[in-house]
């Protein structure tokens, strides 16, 4: 699910605009959800934009929509929560389930390696926190060079010109460390885990998108944790 932060500022923005027709200001979002500097918004904002939840619209000031709600918004669902919601890793609570049209079978293709998929990459809860997988894709041994690996399927589009599709499988090499340029898997602020290239400036932590859309964010040294390191990608055609 989102985070409660991002789910208060999300409906706060459904209501207004459902209300009025006209977005609320930066700083009555500050205001809504008792924050102390816009720049927490901003943040926040950028996750429903990356997560596929809002749009901000070009040219215009202010101006953004609600592209979806959560699914336990849905009454099509019943009010269940369920799918990818948080900005972050989504694990499975638990439940395992079948695979879908897009996870790799790579079973006919010889030498092959069970991976858990450990649930969906945009930006949820850490790694660390999920315990069981949702279900396991087959990939060619020969990717697998040593070491703890895992996969993840991703939602949205802010990798794109790095070829790195929404619904895509990507193949994730546990990891702390990585160089720069590395596309990563980072966890900022022990809440949000995301997948970015990787750019160190000075003593500041760059999360590169790779699409003009999302603009790069800056973090300290300490907000960001690497936890692992793009291998391979798979894709259902």
């Amino acid at each position: 699910m989102l985070t409660p932060k991002q789910h208060e500022l999300l409906m706060f923005i459904h209501e207004r605009l459902r209300e009025s027709g006209v977005p609320p200001s930066f700083d009555e979002m500050k205001d809504a959800l008792d924050l102390k500097s816009k720049s927490g918004i901003h943040r926040l904002i950028t996750a429903l934009e990356e997560r596929g939840f809002i749009r901000r619209l070009p040219n215009r000031a202010r101006a953004m929509e609600v592209v979806r709600l959560p699914d336990s918004h849905n009454p099509r669902l019943g009010g269940r929560e369920g799918g990818f919601v948080p900005s972050v890793i989504e694990g499975s609570g638990g439940k395992h389930k079948k695979p879908d049209d897009n996870a790799p079978d790579l079973a006919a293709m010889g030498d092959v390696v069970s991976i858990p998929v450990m649930g969906r990459i945009a930006a949820g809860t850490p790694i660390s926190a999920i315990q069981s997988e949702s279900h396991s894709v087959s990939v060619p041994a020969e990717l697998i060079a040593g070491g703890e690996h895992f996969a993840l399927e991703v939602r949205g589009d802010s990798m794109i010109e790095a070829g790195i599709f929404d619904g895509d499988t990507v193949l994730i090499k546990r990891s702390d460390s990585a160089d720069n340029g590395e596309i990563v898997v980072a966890l900022v602020d022990e809440e949000e885990a995301t997948l970015k290239r990787l750019r160190k400036r000075g003593g500041s932590v760059a999360l590169e998108a790779a699409n003009p859309t999302y603009e790069t964010r800056i973090f300290g040294p300490d907000r960001v944790k690497i936890q692992g390191k793009l291998v391979a990608l798979f894709r259902r055609y």
